[in-house]
């Protein structure tokens, strides 16, 4: 008996080992990209170009950076990145939510029809959208302003915000309303205190993809913005490379990182605040 048993964690430690190797060799080609990037950021034009990799600079330099920073459309791409940015959040999450709600707590007619609707929008490309949108932005004056972009980012977050959070309203269950209600709670009062700090985890998971839909969006914010002012930092990230200058690699990855750091910061502020939000509604016994 005891020989079957050690055989089984035997079985059982070569298949954890299995399982690490695999994990690590996933990782590390998962993250050799980003390290490469980061690692080309800081060497000279020399060292970029240089038919033998170097894993390390030979000469680490702050030169990519500086030239990123000061390059001069830099900081107002940057604004106009986070004003529109912030208004597809706030826009996106308080419709996205508004509409979940309406959709899994209330009864009427065309529920299905807008459910099903909604589905199908969310299948169908962002790109497949970009003309209608542009000839019906067109007759609207909307191109070139922050709310057409803001618009159009929504129009492709929102399908999606509304499935996903709708997901976590349906697994909160009624007995909570009634018991709201019985101690005399209004419908505004039950979906503030109740029923949005139980979906919180949902609105945490839709802001992230709607923050970096919008951060990482290029070819609305280069076909909505008629002016080189008014573009956003994807744009700035593509002028590194042009037809007749060629690529500036060192330049492009010390951007791509400067262009990648507000992503990872909200992300691990929204993360503590993912665990926080899927205990703040817990019922204690």
């Amino acid at each position: 008996m005891s020989a079957i048993v050690e055989h089984r964690r035997r079985r059982i430690r070569r298949g954890r080992l299995v399982s690490n190797i695999l994990a690590l060799i996933f990782a590390l080609i998962w993250i050799f990209p980003v390290y490469w990037m980061i690692n080309t950021s800081f060497k000279p034009p020399f060292e970029v170009t240089t038919s033998t990799p170097q894993f390390l600079p030979a000469h680490p330099t702050l030169r990519n950076y500086h030239a990123a920073i000061f390059q001069s459309n830099f900081l107002g791409d940057l604004k106009n990145s986070l004003i529109v940015v912030a208004g597809t959040l706030v826009l996106a999450i308080s419709l996205g939510v508004l509409a979940s709600a309406a959709l899994s707590r209330f009864h009427f007619r065309g529920r299905r029809a807008i459910l099903v609707f909604i589905l199908c929008v969310q299948m169908l490309p962002s790109t497949a959208l970009l003309i209608p949108i542009f000839l019906v932005f067109n007759e609207l004056h909307l191109l070139g302003s922050y709310l057409g972009l803001i618009l159009a980012y929504v129009a492709s977050v929102l399908p999606f915000s509304i499935w996903v959070m709708r997901g976590f309203f349906l697994a909160i269950p009624y007995e909570l309303e009634e018991a709201a209600m019985i101690d005399g709670a209004n419908t505004r009062q039950i979906l503030v205190r109740i029923l949005f700090p139980l979906v919180a985890p949902g609105i945490i998971s839709t802001s992230i993809f709607a923050f970096v839909y919008a951060w990482n969006d290029y070819l609305v914010a280069y076909t909505f913005m008629k002016t080189q002012s008014m573009y956003t930092l994807p744009v700035w990230l593509a002028s590194f490379s042009t037809p007749t200058t060629g690529t500036d690699y060192g330049g492009q990855m010390a951007a791509s990182v400067l262009f990648s750091l507000p992503v990872v910061i909200f992300f691990l502020i929204i993360q503590r605040n993912l665990v926080a939000g899927m205990s703040a509604g817990a019922v204690k016994g």
